[in-house]
């Protein structure tokens, strides 16, 4: 801040700062006062209309705010990415999304827009897509809702790769999963003949490691159904790990055995493509490990 001409002749405070700042609107100057910037003699003056006399010393100190910064997410919840278009998270079990219309559970909405919060509190976040809560994996939440919509817009082109742990060995090598879901139940989509009522659900899977008694699946989906990787894998008789109402017999990690490994898409402001992968979790891929 440069230094400003003497006083020389009884003048009002107001009108001295911005002769000698004519660059700062009046608006900051105001400011300067306001907050005690603005120092006569070594003492903070609030007073716009406070009268300076010849050989009175005049400072401006901008004290800078602290830069505040966000506190870690809970437990379960990591960021992958962010910018001030989106945000990448990565989402562990037992985590909604958002939160059901009960309003009970965890959700990584809430835990999110408390991040942003803690920044500005007029920030907040928009939710793109969803995860089940005992799915762990990759999700997409937008910044401004017109990020959002842009997301959703062209959700369909982007690349979503699951992991899934089933029961039994898959003898098929690869192979494209195909049924038509009913999702008018909240707690079980079923697999039911076509109808006006029903949609079809599109799932590309291939193995990637057998053991004697489960299967490791990579899953890219091609539509977006509500449980259409667990109502697929049920359907072929080898339901995913810990997914007990989709006919699963065992529970070996206590945790439904499916992951949001891979997540490609366009990013929304820069036009990028940007790609994302997390590993299966270790509770998980101990799962895999031979005895």
């Amino acid at each position: 801040m440069p230094s400003p001409r003497p006083v020389t002749e009884p003048i009002e405070l107001m009108p001295y700062l911005l002769a000698n700042w004519p660059d700062v609107k009046r608006t900051r100057v105001k400011q300067w006062l306001k907050f005690g910037s603005v120092r006569v003699n070594g003492k903070a003056v609030t007073r716009h209309d406070h009268e300076l006399r010849p050989g009175d010393k005049i400072e401006i100190k901008v004290e800078r705010v602290p830069h505040k910064v966000a506190p870690p997410l809970p437990k379960g919840l990591q960021i992958v990415h962010e910018d001030d278009a989106i945000i990448v998270l990565n989402k562990g079990t037992g985590w909604l999304t958002i939160a059901l219309d009960s309003g009970k559970g965890r959700t990584a909405y809430a835990a999110l827009t408390d991040h942003v919060r803690a920044t500005n509190p007029r920030n907040r976040v928009w939710i793109v897509h969803r995860l089940d809560r005992d799915t762990s994996g990759l999700i997409v939440f937008a910044k401004t809702e017109p990020f959002k919509r842009i997301l959703q817009q062209n959700w369909h082109k982007f690349e979503k790769t699951y992991l899934a742990i089933a029961e039994g060995v898959i003898k098929r090598d690869s192979g494209t999963l195909r049924c038509h879901v009913n999702e008018e139940f909240s707690l079980r989509v079923r697999s039911v003949p076509p109808g006006d009522d029903t949609r079809e659900a599109i799932s590309h899977f291939k193995v990637l490691q057998r053991t004697a008694d489960r299967t490791l699946v990579e899953l890219k989906i091609e539509t977006g159904r509500r449980h259409q990787i667990r109502v697929h894998l049920s359907d072929m008789g080898h339901p995913i790990v810990g997914d007990a109402p989709y006919g699963a017999k065992t529970d070996p990690a206590k945790r439904l055995g499916l992951h949001a490994a891979k997540l490609t898409f366009i990013h929304p402001a820069t036009d990028k493509k940007m790609s994302f992968e997390q590993p299966l979790p270790d509770v998980l891929a101990k799962l895999l490990v031979s005895p």
